[in-house]
């Protein structure tokens, strides 16, 4: 089930309404939601609701079981059959495939070509999402950030709220389990959230995000060498603006669902593209998982501790990790390994910048100050269009592709056939909003938040049909569905 489709509306609506009729019952509310978001999951393929509630099952046991021992070692141990329990399910279904085929291609590049059991696995939408998920709430009750939960109903809702549950955001159980354990309010700032979050998540995705793809990256990426250096140039910064409305549209609508439900999510997005560093973007673009990389993968490896080699190799590892997460293709192995290699470039370039160049002998100055302007400016620029390469990566469906569009920026001569004012127009427009003051959403639900009950329904009912009538024509699936 989409969230821009009428049967997603319809069922909003009924979850809405009921949610809120049944509020003085607080566990009848949580089996509700729990009850909706199964049904949400099960409209897709019913076949992997059992996945769902053990993947559940497994962590709140293991929840249960930390919580009973100060053991050290068993501690660590329970955790780690956990983690792995996890982890195995989803490298089944989301790299049996891949491994196997690229095992059976070494094999045969060797001369030991043999048959290997290849089966046709389905991939369950948003397993990497609620795997991680789960992940997260066993090593933050290990770690004492989180209690265990003593009713399976709040892990089930936790991990299976359906908001954010096939394409995030990851949310932590420090964050959203307290708030099962409180009487759920609807308030006018919930509200203003809500219609805002909504809104601006429908049009980037179904305008946006949705025109892009069928007028313009779609057909360049289809066959690169086939048009020439100005498609590619303004495809690929079509498809920057692509992902990021189509990715951060669908978290502004699930944090929108999910504050209409009374329940707070984190953002997810922050103007990554005037980042003026590459870790700068990171801490900007889908921060729940770079923040989950940080705090689960990075940290544990060392961190910043041990040493600059050592930080430059677990920058490197939690880079080319999160590729690998991203999907089962060495496309994306090479995506992530392409941004840890040049984060720590970066860092190292940042550090032997410092020792030349001390930005601390005139803080106060004008010279100090439009050093730091240009500075800031030739980042943004340098970071924005190496972003953009990477995504080439991404994107394509092979190296091949990948290499037949890069060459393609030879071919200046060739006339355009995809660049229209209007496509420009739409990644201006997108682009302008990366610059606008940081916290505009939440100006503008303040505003929203105290108009009369009437001119709100009126304001959410138009602004959907608005969207509706200006967005082409089908219903595109979101990008990260995939992973």
């Amino acid at each position: 089930m989409l969230f821009p489709t009428i049967e997603f509306g319809i069922f909003f609506l009924i979850v809405f309404a009921v949610s809120w009729a049944v509020r003085g019952l607080p566990e009848a509310r949580k089996l509700l939601l729990v009850g909706a978001s199964y049904f949400f999951y099960g409209w897709w393929d019913w076949r992997f609701l059992g996945l769902l509630f053990l993947s559940t099952a497994i962590n709140y046991l293991a929840g249960l079981a930390l919580a009973r021992t100060e053991r050290v070692g068993l501690r660590k141990f329970i955790v780690g059959v956990a983690v792995a329990a996890g982890l195995s399910i989803l490298g089944f279904f989301k790299y049996y495939g891949f491994f196997l085929t690229s095992f059976a291609t070494l094999l045969e590049t060797i001369g030991l070509e043999r048959d290997l059991p290849l089966m046709q696995v389905i991939l369950p939408v948003g397993i990497s999402f609620f795997t991680f998920q789960g992940i997260s709430y066993v090593v933050d009750v290990y770690r004492r950030h989180a209690s265990a939960e003593k009713s399976l109903l709040n892990v089930m809702l936790y991990i299976s709220f359906f908001p954010q549950l096939v394409a995030g955001p990851i949310v932590r159980a420090a964050d959203f389990l307290p708030q099962l354990h409180r009487a759920a309010v609807l308030t006018r700032a919930h509200i203003g959230v809500g219609v805002v979050l909504i809104l601006s998540g429908l049009a980037k995705k179904m305008v946006i995000a949705n025109y892009l793809a069928t007028e313009l990256v779609d057909p360049v990426f289809f066959d690169p060498s086939a048009v020439g250096a100005l498609d590619l140039l303004i495809g690929i910064y079509g498809y920057a603006i692509q992902i990021y409305c189509d990715f951060s549209g669908y978290s502004d609508i699930a944090i929108g669902v999910a504050a209409l439900l009374g329940y707070r999510f984190l953002e997810n997005f922050n103007q990554p593209y005037r980042a003026s560093s590459l870790q700068d973007f990171w801490r900007r673009w889908h921060i729940s998982l770079s923040t989950w990389l940080r705090d689960y993968l990075y940290v544990p490896l060392g961190g910043n501790r041990g040493g600059e080699f050592k930080t430059y190799r677990n920058l490197f590892l939690t880079m080319f990790l999160g590729g690998i997460w991203h999907g089962a293709a060495w496309t994306f192995v090479f995506w992530g390994a392409l941004h840890g290699a040049m984060l720590g470039i970066e860092r190292y370039a940042r550090r032997k910048l410092e020792e030349f160049a001390p930005t601390h002998t005139d803080p106060g100055g004008l010279l100090a100050a439009l050093g730091n302007r240009a500075q800031r400016i030739v980042g943004i620029v340098w970071t924005f269009h190496f972003v953009c390469f990477a995504w080439i990566f991404f994107r394509a469906d092979s190296f091949q592709t990948a290499a037949g569009y890069i060459a393609g920026f030879a071919r200046w001569g060739d006339p355009s056939q995809y660049v229209t004012p209007f496509a420009v127009g739409l990644i201006l427009l997108a682009m302008f909003f990366q610059f606008t003051p940081q916290h505009l959403g939440r100006w503008l639900a303040r505003i929203v938040q105290y108009l009369p009950a009437p001119l709100l329904a009126l304001l959410l009912g138009g602004g959907i049909w608005l969207i509706w009538a200006v967005a082409p024509e089908g219903v595109a699936p979101f990008i990260y569905f995939q992973f």
